[in-house]
């Protein structure tokens, strides 16, 4: 199982029957192939709908139901179009229960950094500002490190999309809850050892007695 498997399917236990989710482009979208068949949620796409299925088969792509990526994805019965002021009125409004989204960032404030890199071609931060803000829960779902780069700091260094805005952070490696007395791990994946996930993190872990193997 590689790295983006994992995180989107610990994701997926994230959400309880009746939830409204918001996914982000890139690794969340692969989160709705793992949801449990008895739990149902309602996945909201930022571009104009309700009810987003697992990823389509290459014989189901419809090339007019895209997400906000631009990535071909599948809609389930009971699925609602709807126009962008509607959108961002369930963004803004407070109707998700939660919003997972990637990172270039995330510190043990709960500060997250996931738009652009200064100096480098970026086509805008789309409605990520938007979904940290009004989300009731943020949820990262990253890898650990990029190319050996730390991406768990003390501080973020790059602009940031929201402050102190995240909940939990997720990663091949464990789960980590951000408190106020700091980036508690509250699982985490047997196949490395605490210390290397200590030696992949800049920000201080605390590690409690109790802490279990990620599920």
């Amino acid at each position: 199982m590689d790295a983006k498997e994992i995180i989107a399917r610990r994701v997926a236990k994230e959400f309880k029957d009746g939830d409204v989710v918001n996914l982000g482009i890139g690794l969340p979208t692969l989160v709705p192939n793992y949801i449990d068949e008895d739990v149902e949620i309602i996945l909201h796409s930022e571009n104009g709908f309700t009810g987003i299925g697992p990823a389509p088969e290459a014989d189901q792509i419809d090339p007019n139901l895209v997400n906000a990526g631009g990535m071909p994805v599948t809609i389930i019965p009971g699925g609602v179009f709807f126009d962008s002021a509607m959108s961002f009125t369930i963004i803004r409004g407070g109707h998700l229960d939660a919003t997972v989204l990637g990172a270039l960032q995330v510190d043990e404030e709960g500060n997250l950094a996931n738009w652009m890199i200064p100096g480098k071609l970026v086509p805008g931060m789309g409605g990520a500002m938007d979904l940290v803000g009004g989300a009731k829960k943020v949820i990262v779902a990253m890898t650990h490190t990029a190319k050996g780069d730390l991406k768990i700091l003390k501080k973020c260094t790059l602009p940031l999309t929201g402050a102190k805005k995240v909940s939990k952070i997720i990663t091949e490696m464990g789960v980590m809850e951000v408190t106020p007395e700091g980036l508690v791990l509250t699982e985490y994946n047997p196949e490395y050892t605490l210390e290397q996930i200590k030696e992949a993190t800049e920000a201080d872990l605390i590690i409690p007695e109790n802490i279990r193997e990620m599920c």
